[in-house]
């Protein structure tokens, strides 16, 4: 699999401006698979992946995932494009790297790759670098004398969980953190799914893609009968604060950090969801939103319910139709529609 930052990140070593560490084996921070890896040996690199489908991705490779290890001579970095996760993670990576190590990160052109070079210039106080396939690479050495102390420990807390004001009748507020979909308010699809939502769901009932827990939380609010409800989420950053956000329902929440897009853990009455529709990029997937939809045909039981918002231009009627007997749309504005499907034409027996 072609990956221009990838393949970008690597180029030093091709090039011979940094060797592999001598001592043990590099860390990968938000490591991902793809050509350029193939051609590591596995024993030279430990990963450290949140987002599910990459981290199995990066198993099936046969890459061990990080558990506990000594801290490296040389740490790489594919930095997320939110600017406080980002910042943190480099400064993350300073102060887990050894003393006289390398961290080291690449970023395409249009990410904003000269401004974060400059942030990881601003930490460590000297930069290389290099250019190629539209992206950036650049490294720098771990140096107490020359690293910038005060603004390590500032930046590596930028990420950190925080509570974010809930705009609800309620007036409940939430856990979450840089990075996380929508993470500093309430999504404007998910709103309108919520405004529209049942309130005589009841049975098991399964969120998928469920983010900080914000609809988890409001159909639970809405239908007392719900008897269980799993919220499935790929990014353990966002079911971390998932867990958080939902604790006062105490064991009727079941916490699962899985891809959605595959197989559930269960059988449901009902399922909502707001499918993700970006995921490592800026390009629309409507693969992941259709996946999310075949998925939950095939975990609802007969008579079993969908209810899905998406963005109204992403093309999701036709596999409703084909999953379903019977679909609707429920609401709908200038930027979102609400879908209520049910009957699933693949139910599993009860």
């Amino acid at each position: 699999m072609t990956d221009p930052v990838l393949d970008t990140l690597f180029l030093p070593f091709k090039e011979g401006a940094i060797d592999w560490p001598a001592n043990g084996p590099a860390l990968f921070l938000r490591a991902r698979t793809g050509d350029a890896l193939d051609e590591v040996p596995r024993d030279k690199l430990v990963c450290e992946q949140s987002f599910k489908p990459a981290h199995d991705a990066l198993l099936r490779a046969g890459f061990q995932m990080r558990e506990g290890h000594a801290p490296p001579e040389l740490t790489l970095v594919l930095p997320p494009r939110q600017r406080d996760e980002s910042r943190a993670l480099l400064a993350r990576a300073i102060l887990e790297t050894a003393q006289g190590g390398i961290v080291m990160a690449a970023v395409s052109n249009n990410e904003g790759a000269k401004t974060i070079e400059g942030d990881l210039k601003a930490l460590a106080g000297n930069i290389s670098s290099q250019s190629k396939n539209k992206c950036r690479v650049f490294w720098a050495t771990v140096d107490p004398a020359r690293n910038d102390k005060t603004l390590i420990d500032e930046w590596a807390q930028l990420d950190a969980p925080r509570q974010i004001e809930a705009n609800t009748s309620e007036g409940r507020r939430y856990m979450s953190r840089p990075g996380l979909f929508a993470w500093d308010h309430l999504d404007a699809g998910s709103k309108l799914l919520v405004d529209h939502m049942p309130t005589n769901l009841k049975g098991k009932v399964a969120d998928l893609g469920g983010g900080f827990g914000y609809l988890s939380d409001e159909v639970l609010a809405k239908n007392p009968t719900i008897t269980h409800l799993d919220v499935i989420e790929a990014e353990h950053r966002a079911l971390d604060m998932a867990r958080q956000n939902l604790t006062k329902y105490g064991e009727r929440v079941a916490f699962h950090w899985l891809d959605a897009a595959k197989t559930l853990p269960d059988t449901y009455d009902a399922i909502i969801s707001n499918p993700p529709f970006h995921v490592a990029d800026r390009a629309d997937r409507h693969d992941v939103g259709k996946a999310f939809i075949t998925t939950a045909a095939q975990s609802l039981i007969s008579g079993g319910q969908l209810w899905i918002v998406a963005n109204r231009h992403l093309p999701y009627e036709e596999t409703l139709e084909v999953c379903f007997k019977h679909v609707s749309v429920v609401a709908q504005n200038n930027f979102y529609k609400v879908f209520k499907a049910v009957g699933p034409k693949s139910a599993k027996k009860t």
